[in-house]
């Protein structure tokens, strides 16, 4: 059975270092240090959202409708998805906190996800 490699680890939640890479065809196994891929690093609720975006081809109204989420919320989560890839996240501020306000009230998130985004 295979599992999904693990980015962070369990004890303290830094980012986990792959140290050896195997061959199921032939057992050729390799051993050092390899940075995983950005997309291996993203939790896995932000893939499955990623995976449905990439799906959407980008069409917010596309993924509010099959995810059953607001504008807000959907923009709040490709915020978080854009930089746990490592990129600069660019806002109003004044839209932002609108925004994650309105997704609070709605019940679309909950108090602790608007706390941590309140606080980027």
């Amino acid at each position: 059975m295979e599992r999904p490699m693990v980015s962070k680890c369990p004890i303290c939640d830094s980012k986990m270092d792959v140290t050896k890479l195997h061959c199921k065809t032939c057992g050729t196994s390799l051993e050092g240090r390899f940075t995983p891929c950005k997309f291996c690093q993203l939790t896995k609720e932000q893939l499955e959202f990623t995976e449905v975006f990439l799906a959407s081809r980008g069409n917010i109204k596309e993924v509010e409708r099959f995810l059953g989420i607001s504008y807000p919320t959907v923009r709040s989560r490709l915020d978080t998805v854009i930089a746990a890839l490592g990129y600069r996240v660019e806002y109003e501020e004044d839209t932002h906190r609108k925004d994650i306000l309105k997704a609070l009230n709605e019940g679309e998130i909950s108090a602790e996800e608007a706390i941590r985004l309140l606080k980027k």
